[in-house]
């Protein structure tokens, strides 16, 4: 077999977490030159062994201010949590008309029921989203400066741009109306253990 099929084969190995990593890795280079002043806090704590076997995560969000994100792993997915301001709550209900799926009801990622409300979340400040585009698993950036922008409209309240095919979120992660990606952003099952630590991956007392 020749070296260029033997690398066709081994490609074709290559499993779905993998897959879901290079896409957000090429989708973040893509946008590497486009910062935003909007905090941003990651961490990838939980062991390899609890990450492989798909074990729920718990995170510790007490220090997480208004208007930060942070990023966890969970089942080899990116899961952001970010604490909303007052005045990102308050665009839910400008955006409520423009997005496609206002109640989450599509089924391609069911929202748990805890969750399909108008900020997608058990507690409006927080929510709780995998930040994989439902289009094509590229990873949306942060768009949270309001206004106009390149790429996105004059009227811009605050969400997610996916940069590979142009499809855009709200603050809660749904979807806006004529855009390639076909459904809100994926709410993972999750729970609050205490006002300070958050599991995700379980929801038994939700």
């Amino acid at each position: 077999m020749s070296d260029s099929a033997t690398a066709l084969v081994a490609e074709g190995t290559v499993d779905n977490g993998r897959r879901t990593w290079i896409a957000i890795t090429c989708g973040v280079g893509a946008v590497g030159g486009i910062a935003t002043a909007v905090p941003f806090v990651s961490t990838f704590s939980p062991s390899e062994r609890a990450k492989a076997a798909g074990a729920p995560v718990q995170v510790d969000i007490s220090a997480l201010k208004p208007g930060e994100k942070l990023t966890v792993e969970w089942r080899g997915k990116p899961v952001w949590i970010l604490r909303r301001t007052p005045e990102q709550l308050e665009s839910l209900k400008k955006t409520e008309s423009q997005v496609a799926d206002p109640n989450s009801d599509r089924t391609q990622y069911p929202t748990p029921d805890y969750a399909k409300n108008v900020h997608r979340s058990i507690k409006p400040e927080f929510f709780v989203g995998v930040g994989i585009c439902s289009h094509l698993g590229c990873s949306p950036s942060d768009k949270f400066q309001t206004g106009a922008q390149p790429s996105l409209p004059d009227d811009w309240q605050g969400g997610f741009l996916c940069p590979c095919h142009g499809s855009t979120f709200d603050i809660a992660g749904r979807v806006f109306k004529n855009k390639p990606a076909p459904d809100n952003l994926e709410v993972p099952p999750h729970m609050y253990l205490s006002d300070a630590v958050l599991l995700i991956g379980e929801d038994k007392k939700a």
